[in-house]
């Protein structure tokens, strides 16, 4: 088996996509969604602990990590985008029947599969990757203020959001000091300080709003559809808050939720905890 990563890129819709893939193609299939402001790099140690019973794929979004940065005159920075992109992706890669692990960004983009092809989805592992208004912590409130009334100064504001204090403070927030490598955030931040990504992830951040608009949805395909669900979700977290894993029994009552002594990047410190628990998860549920 073929447990060792490897690493591509794939052109869709004129964006290189940059991927990392492992496991034997005749394995079930798990598809790694990241999130804000990270890239597949997040699951850069999560990989090799899965590929022996998986065939996995973790892509990167145009505009974050690897990826190619289509200009954004002809190329919209939105969630739906992104999850178009996705889309054509996975069908390009023969990806149609999987699980997915879902972080962050990569909940509404994941789940904007879910809703357009539930047939694609096995099973679903949430990692602070939220869909509830019960998960929002108290910063949404001022991005709430920011959609309601959009200012150039507001813009230019939240761009603190992907500036090193406020992405190492993502990964160290809710942690033990000393127990978070900079390996992860001195990543992101190389691959946010390329020429452009401000003004991308700024629209992203403006869009974010149509995912919040889009959760009674989301509810809605988790409860006609009853996939699996393991929410491994850092307690830790202010901005996604264990209210948001919690949630997730009132739509799918068997739903497994997992709350670690962790932050928004608990798998940083967590990892081998973590893929034990998707382990144990899909070989009950993909053999059900």
């Amino acid at each position: 088996m073929t447990q060792h990563v490897t690493y591509h890129t794939l052109v869709v819709e004129g964006a290189p996509v940059f991927y990392r893939e492992a496991g034997d193609p005749s394995l079930p299939k798990l598809v790694l969604f990241h999130g804000f402001p990270t890239s597949s790099s997040m699951f850069r140690e999560l990989i090799p602990r899965l590929a022996d019973a998986y065939h996995i794929i973790a892509p990167d979004y145009p505009g974050f990590g690897q990826s190619g940065d289509p200009d954004r005159k002809t190329f919209a920075y939105t969630f739906d985008h992104l999850a178009k992109v996705m889309e054509a992706f996975l069908v390009a890669k023969g990806f149609t029947d999987f699980s997915m692990y879902v972080f962050d960004y990569g909940a509404p983009i994941g789940f904007r599969l879910a809703l357009w092809h539930p047939d694609w989805i096995r099973a679903i592992i949430s990692q602070n990757g939220n869909v509830y208004e019960a998960g929002l912590g108290e910063k949404w409130e001022a991005r709430a203020a920011y959609w309601a009334e959009p200012t150039a100064a507001l813009r230019e504001q939240y761009k603190a959001a992907f500036q090193a204090d406020a992405v190492i403070g993502q990964y160290t927030g809710g942690e033990v000091p000393g127990s978070v490598s900079p390996d992860g955030y001195t990543l992101d931040l190389a691959a946010m300080a390329k020429a452009g990504r401000d003004e991308i992830q700024s629209d992203l951040i403006w869009d974010y709003q149509t995912n919040v608009r889009l959760y009674p949805a989301f509810q809605q395909y988790l409860r006609e559809n009853q996939p699996p669900v393991l929410c491994v979700w850092g307690k830790n977290d202010p901005s996604f808050l264990p209210a948001g894993a919690e949630a997730f029994k009132k739509d799918v009552p068997r739903a497994q939720v997992e709350l670690l002594d962790g932050g928004h990047f608990v798998l940083e410190t967590h990892g081998p905890e973590i893929a034990d628990k998707i382990r144990h998860f899909l070989s009950q549920v993909l053999h059900e």
